[in-house]
């Protein structure tokens, strides 16, 4: 089983040769989209079984898995069907605070806006989450937070930077805490196992033949 996680920002080295710094807005995200799609092209290539979009937006979601003979998922959807799973309702804990809205908007469309009671900005930038050497703190305290504003029994921590802290925030705070990145990269192989992708029948069929030109000439389909 050969499964890719697509981390859509150039921070790693896996994924340093096109996309933003870190994805913060609205425009990042999508800048990030091109990239994304690039590495899934390529995966389809070397034999990929499925793939994790590594970033808690689901950018390109939609067009990876048109492209993507076997199973997509992104980390927000992946940590938001784990954490309803765990308890009545979830808070997520995120980045910036304009960040905020697109996670409502994602709970919004996986279905998830009732079990979603809240979602709250700790104000850490992306990269001061591996550098600020408070960041395990600040966010901690954002998660504390969160459940006594929101009552919630699980948290959803909503960038994969955060991935490190899951266990030491659960330990802190007492309830799940869930890592979107290792939710959705367990959930992939088990899609895999059961012999699941995503259906072709119709809005996810592979796009059709065009010819796209300028900046975009790299990315024609149908041959």
């Amino acid at each position: 089983m050969f499964i890719e996680v697509v981390n859509p920002n150039t921070t790693w080295s896996m994924t340093a040769t096109m996309g933003p710094p870190s994805i913060e807005s609205h425009y990042d995200e999508a800048l990030a989209v091109p990239g994304i799609l690039t590495e899934i092209e390529k995966g389809e290539r070397d034999g990929v079984d499925g793939y994790v979009i590594a970033c808690f937006g689901d950018p390109g979601l939609d067009a990876a898995r048109e492209l993507a003979g076997g199973p997509v998922v992104g980390i927000a959807e992946a940590a938001m069907r784990a954490a309803a799973v765990l308890g009545r309702g979830f808070s997520v804990v995120t980045t910036l605070a304009r960040t905020t809205g697109r996670a409502w908007d994602l709970a919004h469309r996986y279905g998830m806006r009732d079990a979603c009671r809240g979602v709250h900005a700790c104000d850490l930038p992306v990269l001061a989450l591996d550098g600020d050497p408070d960041a395990r703190r600040i966010v901690t305290e954002a998660c504390l937070d969160a459940l006594s504003e929101d009552g919630s029994d699980t948290i959803v921590l909503g960038c994969a930077g955060m991935a490190d802290l899951c266990a030491h925030i659960s330990a802190e705070i007492g309830v799940p805490v869930v890592d979107g990145v290792a939710a959705a990269t367990l959930t992939v192989p088990s899609l895999f196992t059961m012999g699941l992708a995503t259906g072709k029948r119709g809005e996810f069929a592979t796009p059709p033949p065009k010819r796209y030109a300028g900046l975009l000439d790299g990315f024609t389909t149908g041959g």
